[in-house]
């Protein structure tokens, strides 16, 4: 069966397979509601609110769906009334089925923003091969990825270690995420070099709601 992947802004992005549904780190520059319609399994990478709404997300735990994470963005939803037994706390090396996806675990730190700033948790997803990395650069196994949702923008991140975490993972397609400080000049430049040296074709730029099929 085809699975659908759909970015909801920034770094959320759900994943459908027939009954199954799955979003990862539906953020404050996401349509919650769209996003977390009729979902029941939510996988956060870390506490940073682009990648977690803490508000939306107790809802949807509200409303029956479970949340896997490291435990400081479950303490936050915590903190927000979820109910303990919907929260699942992962690590790297961790194993997980979670929406009817099997999904492994990678990683365990924030890419440094400053030395002045604390590193948190960060944990990336490989989610039938496809790679969500958060704000990382998560190493995973020579040709285990198909799809990399790649970060093209943040203050943890140069364009030139976007092109070469493109190269390092080496998908068959990339996907852009984390590009909401971009402007869209900027936007354009950045793609540019990223097409240009990051030997994985043209990466796949996908507006809020906008779908492409694994």
């Amino acid at each position: 069966m085809t699975t659908t992947l759909t970015r909801w802004s920034h770094a959320c992005i759900r994943l459908e397979r027939g009954s199954d549904v799955l979003v990862i780190d539906p953020g404050v520059f996401t349509d919650a509601a769209s996003a977390l319609a009729g979902c029941r399994a939510i996988l956060i990478t870390h506490e940073h609110v682009d990648h977690l709404d803490v508000g939306p997300v107790a809802a949807a735990v509200a409303a029956g769906a479970h949340v896997w994470g490291p435990a400081e963005a479950l303490a936050a939803l915590s903190a927000a009334g979820a109910e303990p037994e919907s929260l699942h706390t992962v690590a790297g090396g961790d194993t997980v089925t979670a929406g009817g996806f099997e999904v492994e675990v990678v990683g365990e730190w924030h890419a440094q923003i400053h030395p002045d700033i604390p590193l948190v948790k960060n944990v990336g997803y490989l989610v039938e091969r496809v790679l969500h990395p958060g704000d990382s650069f998560v190493s995973v196994d020579p040709g285990t990825v198909d799809v990399l949702l790649a970060p093209v923008a943040g203050p943890w991140l140069k364009v030139s270690e976007a092109i070469d975490y493109v190269r390092a993972v080496a998908p068959s397609r990339a996907v852009v995420i984390h590009d909401a400080p971009l402007s869209d000049a900027g936007r354009q430049l950045t793609l540019r070099l990223v097409t240009a040296l990051g030997g994985a074709g043209d990466p796949i730029v996908l507006a809020p709601g906008e779908s492409i099929e694994l």
